[in-house]
């Protein structure tokens, strides 16, 4: 047992209260601890993503208390890879936001900035449905502060409208989880694995509502229609960096569905084998649609990036609903891509909106602006990554889904949808850039100064965006291949089991 599996949920907490200590005495020091924080929890997230490369499933159990009645926290390949993501965009989002000075728009940023990435962390590594339940709560007190921070009416409004909805999500969370334990007698999701498979016919049908309870939270967190209402308005009112990190908020419930669905509901549940799964693809070729529609009335480039982001968490649940292995392969590979595209237009946006004081980052005419031909390119590449188009990865991941749906018998809507909404997505972010660019180029005045005037440096962190996809297009024979393995993984749960509850248990 390795105390370092433990590091990336202990690890921001301490940061969390060491900058909240200094930033009221010193603001540079409270924005250094919190990059040095983020730099740390980036290093143990390489080094965890190296232990779990071979295949090797590594278990902490807090307080030596054995699983299943200690909490246990489980590291495999699906946890490493969702750890480096996390880590990798927290990084990047936090430099942008000191640089922008974003974080200096309020004293407590840094303390929940490390506090959603307790949660976010937690999430991935728990192997206990209770505590990941816990750790949603988490993160979502930690982005409610996030999502009001700068201020503003109707990022109050939006606000609100998020928590109420999240409290009816944790609500139903904690509902579902209820009904499981009546009729397993545990909450360790290894142990459940076993014991779901061996119910009573009389039992069952409680089961099956409480993984269906579970389905409809992590569909709600993942933004899959009908339950994706709350993400445009959400993410277009908050402040961009801030929607660019909650990106990954989204793949948290991708994650759950995967994990909890694979895990406990997969080919050995009997009856209940794959229930969650059985009505998510026509819910997810809906949502590609709506998402991808949405781009072409959006009015701020935050809404048509919040659109942007269902549509594409929509192609990644079409992949996943299968529950196959070749197209989880491709859903892993996507997963990454349109988590840093998301994250890259809302960026770009940012740099836009700050360089058109007068328009914000309203889809319209206006004049010049600073850095317009270097910003112009970065848009460019944001449409191209966000729309699926080479050379960035965003091609690759789809055409690796396309290809692994083709023995599928819905495999012609697939095809027709995500061939469809490309040609929608790039019409729509096309015709912002012509807005934006060229006929503001054409205007020819320079745009009133930004207050505090903008710099190149703040061009940084969405550079370092892309150079990560670029990273997965030159990379993407061994990126699929780790894909492969860890796609093999969650469809052998044995290993997950043994290596929590200890050999020879019987499945």
């Amino acid at each position: 047992m390795t105390h370092l599996i433990v590091a990336p949920i202990v690890l921001p907490a301490i940061i969390a209260a060491l900058s909240l200590l200094f930033r009221r005495r010193r603001r540079w020091l409270g924005a250094a601890i919190g990059l040095a924080g983020c730099g740390a929890l980036l290093l143990v997230a390489l080094a965890l993503f190296a232990r779990a490369y071979d295949g090797a499933i590594s278990v902490y159990a807090l307080g030596k208390w054995p699983a299943p009645f200690g909490i246990v926290l489980v590291l495999d390949r699906l946890s490493a890879l969702m750890l480096l993501l996390t880590s990798v965009l927290a990084m990047i989002v936090l430099c942008h936001a000191v640089i922008t000075g974003l974080d200096r728009k309020g004293w407590h940023f840094h303390p929940l900035f490390q506090f959603l990435l307790v949660g976010l962390d937690g999430a991935f590594l728990t192997g206990d449905l209770f505590n990941l339940f816990v750790f949603f709560e988490v993160l979502l007190i930690a982005s409610y502060g996030l999502m009001l921070h700068g201020q503003g009416a109707s990022r109050l409004k939006a606000g609100i409208q998020y928590i109420v909805i999240n409290l009816v999500g944790s609500t139903l969370f904690l509902i579902g989880i209820g009904v499981l334990y009546g009729v397993t007698g545990t909450l360790n999701m290894a142990d459940m694995a076993l014991r779901i498979a061996k119910l009573t016919p009389g039992d069952q049908g409680l089961a099956g509502a409480g993984a269906l309870l579970l389905t409809l939270v992590f569909a709600l967190k993942a933004a899959l229609l009908p339950l994706h209402l709350w993400l445009p308005r959400t993410y277009a009112s908050t402040a961009p960096a801030v929607a660019a990190l909650f990106a990954i908020m989204t793949k948290i419930g991708v994650y759950s569905l995967i994990r909890v669905t694979s895990l406990i509901f997969g080919a050995g549940a009997g009856t209940l084998a794959w229930l969650p799964a059985r009505w998510m693809l026509p819910a997810s070729l809906l949502t590609v649609m709506v998402g991808f529609i949405g781009l072409l009335p959006a009015r701020g480039l935050r809404e048509q990036a919040a659109f942007g982001l269902v549509g594409s968490t929509g192609t990644l649940l079409v992949a996943v609903s299968l529950f196959e292995p070749r197209a989880m392969a491709a859903a892993l590979y996507y997963l990454p891509h349109t988590t840093l595209a998301g994250a890259l237009l809302f960026l770009v946006g940012d740099l836009i909106a700050r360089r058109r004081p007068d328009y914000g980052d309203a889809i319209t005419v206006g004049p010049r602006f600073a850095n317009i031909e270097v910003i112009s390119v970065l848009y460019m590449l944001a449409a191209i990554a966000l729309a699926g188009m080479p050379p960035l990865s965003g091609f690759i991941g789809k055409l690796l889904i396309l290809d692994a749906v083709e023995a599928h018998p819905a495999a012609g809507w697939i095809w027709a949808m995500v061939l469809g909404t490309t040609l929608i997505a790039i019409i729509g972010l096309a015709r912002t850039g012509s807005t934006l660019f060229w006929k503001s180029s054409i205007c020819g005045e320079a745009a009133r100064p930004a207050p505090g005037g903008v710099t190149s440096k703040e061009l940084l962190p969405s550079i370092a965006l892309i150079i990560l996809m670029v990273a997965l297009v030159v990379g993407a024979g061994p990126i699929t291949v780790f894909c492969d393995m860890v796609s093999a993984q969650l469809f052998a749960p044995q290993g997950y089991v043994e290596a929590v509850l200890g050999k020879g248990v019987a499945r």
